[in-house]
């Protein structure tokens, strides 16, 4: 690996992972691989590739070529990009797909592609003879940042986003920051939303490290790129080793604009608002009710709209939205955090430090949902 590579360590005990982040990376999954695995270079490997549409060409067919010329026995199975894929009928076919590659215990499940590909392989991998080892070689910033760490996976309903799902680490991650290369523009600003997002929660330094590197992130600069998504991924390492399975609440911070964020993508239609679109004027929602809760101020909220805006994120929510209170609400208490009924979010007191707060006035929640 060269200068540039760094390795971030998830300690999670006997769940414990590497996440290898390098530009030109890809080559090294073979090696990578048996290394998690445990397996030497003279054992077979069985690989079966989950990608998408989008990715298939040329990231997930360098996988293949790479696994085929080390000579890796390789299935690739290739799922419509977007958000409706996250489904338990995809699921269902990628079980198929698996019976005829006669999969077992030996087989290693490799997520090729952004996060509905992660998210959706990985429950599969967890739940398929009741779990396979599964490899995330994420291609898009939000999965490197975000959803390939942690083991989260998932899919969605049409009641709720994630609802179906389970807690299941990857074997390790690869990332190959090269990858963004080839990301719409879209599709990597959406990313830079949970980027600033860790800032907010974590990291003051952080938060001001991005404001000061605006044309670095905008120019998708190699070097900002590399230590972004580096720190992005020890961030959320320090997060999963305390509260890997949420069950002290700590793991919740990372949900930060997240409670309005779902319920506008699932209000909007999956993948008319993309997560990071999302997220993005969720954050802003977020830091608006805790400034009613006299938690920040007007600088603290101006500080994330600004920096927003300035890597061309959305912070308002929609007209159309803003006329669906209710059903905003209704969704709201489908959220994870929610307990008997009480909504709770995540809320900064300043930038690089945010708590979870519950009992707050349903009027009081919609109403920043305006500027």
């Amino acid at each position: 690996m060269n200068s540039s590579g760094q390795t971030v360590h998830v300690d999670l005990g006997s769940r414990s992972y590497e996440i290898s982040i390098d530009a030109g990376n890809l080559p090294r999954i073979t090696e990578l691989t048996r290394l998690w695995m445990g397996r030497s270079p003279n054992q077979a490997l069985r690989c079966f590739v989950v990608t998408d549409t989008n990715v298939l060409h040329p990231h997930a067919n360098a996988v293949k070529l790479a696994l085929s010329d080390a000579g890796a026995e390789v299935q690739v199975v290739c799922v419509k990009a977007g958000e409706a894929s996250k489904s338990l009928a995809e699921a269902s076919d990628l079980y198929d797909e698996l019976v005829d590659f006669r999969a077992d215990r030996k087989t290693v499940v490799l997520a090729v592609g952004g996060g509905v590909v992660g998210d959706l392989a990985g429950f599969v991998a967890a739940t398929y003879a009741r779990g396979l080892l599964f490899v995330q070689v994420p291609t898009t910033l939000l999965a490197m940042v975000d959803s390939s760490v942690g083991g989260k996976t998932g899919v969605n309903h049409p009641k709720g986003k994630n609802l179906i799902g389970s807690f299941y680490q990857p074997a390790g991650v690869l990332v190959d920051t090269d990858t963004m290369a080839t990301l719409p523009d879209r599709e990597y600003r959406s990313g830079l939303a949970e980027v600033i997002k860790y800032g907010v929660i974590q990291d003051a330094e952080f938060f001001a490290y991005l404001e000061n590197n605006v044309a670095g992130l905008n120019e998708r600069d190699p070097a900002v790129l590399n230590h972004v998504v580096g720190r992005c991924c020890e961030l959320k390492a320090q997060v999963v080793k305390e509260d890997e399975h949420e069950t002290t609440g700590g793991r919740a911070i990372l949900n930060y604009g997240h409670t309005y964020a779902h319920a506008f993508e699932v209000l909007a239609g999956y993948g008319a608002l993309l997560h990071g679109e999302a997220v993005s004027i969720g954050m802003v929602c977020g830091s608006r009710l805790a400034k009613s809760l006299g938690r920040i101020g007007d600088d603290e909220i101006q500080r994330q709209v600004e920096l927003l805006k300035a890597v061309h994120l959305p912070v308002e929510v929609s007209q159309e939205l803003q006329a669906k209170p209710d059903d905003i609400l209704k969704c709201m208490q489908l959220d994870k955090k929610t307990v008997s009924g009480d909504l709770k979010f995540v809320l900064p007191d300043r930038i690089g430090h945010v708590e979870t707060i519950g009992g707050i006035d349903s009027k009081v929640i919609v109403d920043c949902l305006a500027g």
